[in-house]
């Protein structure tokens, strides 16, 4: 098939001309030569300029995502092996070589990877790969088997992979939803061992790729507060803050969720580590349990909040803000005067600037005072690439909360 040459209207690409790899519809001026959704193009400024090679989906909006910036490179494995390497690469050199850190770790994100629509999770010695793109199906199985013999190199035999190609972002790109084995079938309760904390990861059921690596070292930077104090861990899912809190030696935990599959398998985690008497789990909604404690008079020492996602998208930001506003101003309230509370948002779109401003009104609204301790984003192999601010999602404050003096 003949070269299909994506030309961009005069002024239009500012996106990829400053580093990032998407071009949206409204850029393009004209499209040449016959082509698929999901088929490799090539990019030309207005002026012909050639800017680079990637797939096409005139189901998106992201009308094309790049995969190379040199039109005389060819998508084929030597590309990504090139990618796959350098992503490996990168986390031995972030998380540290022969590091326990990574056993568990994610090994491709996405744009942060120069390989848009794609996600690979590594649990232990089974790989989770997530494709959000139709341009990246085509090539995700050939794309695991490179992934797969480069880890071999160091000695990482890896036993199974499992996609979990089931976000929402794939009805945007007129693709159905799939979940399942990618080769033979294993079992996908999947034991990990992350700061010191013993876990059975469903990688089949569980949410996103089965569990949340990248609030690792969040959950380590935790332990420090938590030795023989009470602790309250709200939106646990299964159980990792509460966990990590009674592995630090809280004297007791209390973690809430409203999920009833992800209790069941925080109980169990709980009993992995021999934490089942001090980690006690409750299946409730949040906005309904912290009312309840702050009127029986509760007090912890430590309240975490880690909410999921209250935001997707620009247009419900504002009903996110009221959800965040809440759930800081009764945590706030739940903590002794000089106790802990570490506040989270996982959402991009809840911007730094924005969460910030919401945590301050809830202090004035819960009468207390904030003393910033740390201010931490996602782990190292969750790559924040400045281009792309999708990138950039995780925002986690730990803070000392002071009665108003």
């Amino acid at each position: 098939m003949a070269e299909t040459i994506v030309k961009l209207k005069k002024g239009e690409g500012r996106t990829i001309k400053g580093g990032g790899l998407w071009i949206y519809d409204n850029e393009i001026d004209t499209i040449t030569g016959r082509f698929k959704n999901g088929g490799i193009v090539t990019v030309h400024d207005f002026n012909d300029y050639p800017l680079g090679k990637g797939y096409i989906n005139q189901n998106s909006t992201i009308r094309v995502r790049l995969l190379t910036r040199d039109v005389n490179e060819e998508i084929d494995d030597t590309l990504f092996l090139k990618r796959l390497r350098s992503a490996w690469n990168y986390r031995k050199m972030v998380l540290g070589e022969g590091s326990p850190s990574l056993s568990s770790c994610r090994v491709v994100f996405g744009d942060a990877d120069f390989l848009p629509g794609l996600v690979i999770d590594k649990f232990s010695d089974v790989l989770v790969l997530q494709s959000t793109a139709m341009g990246m199906d085509a090539f995700k199985e050939r794309i695991v088997e490179l992934l797969k013999s480069i880890l071999k190199e160091d000695g990482i035999t890896i036993r199974g992979v499992y996609e979990r190609s089931d976000a929402k972002e794939r009805k945007k790109e007129g693709v159905p939803c799939i979940r399942g084995f990618m080769g033979e079938a294993f079992d996908t309760n999947v034991p990990i061992v992350e700061n010191g904390v013993k876990y059975i990861v469903d990688v089949a059921e569980g949410q996103k790729t089965g569990f949340f690596l990248d609030q690792k070292f969040n959950r380590l930077a935790m332990h420090k507060f938590c030795k023989g104090k009470k602790v309250l861990d709200c939106f646990t899912h299964t159980g990792s803050f509460a966990l990590n809190a009674g592995i630090a030696g809280a004297s007791s935990v209390l973690a809430i969720d409203a999920s009833d599959l992800a209790i069941a398998q925080a109980r169990e985690n709980a009993k992995l580590n021999h934490l089942e008497n001090t980690v006690r789990f409750e299946c409730a909604d949040i906005f309904e349990y912290l009312p309840a404690l702050e009127q029986k008079g509760e007090k912890y020492d430590v309240v975490i909040l880690d909410p999921p996602a209250f935001t997707k998208s620009r247009a419900t930001i504002k009903s996110a803000e009221k959800g965040y506003r809440e759930i800081n101003m009764r945590g706030m309230k739940l903590v002794r005067d000089g106790g802990i509370l570490a506040s989270c948002s996982c959402s991009h779109y809840m911007d730094y600037e924005n969460f910030t401003r919401i945590i301050s009104q809830a202090a004035r609204s819960a009468h207390k005072q904030l003393r910033q301790i740390e201010y931490r984003t996602q782990g190292p192999d969750h790559p924040i690439l400045w281009v792309a601010e999708e990138s950039y999602y995780l925002k986690f404050f730990i803070f000392q909360v002071c009665e108003e003096k």
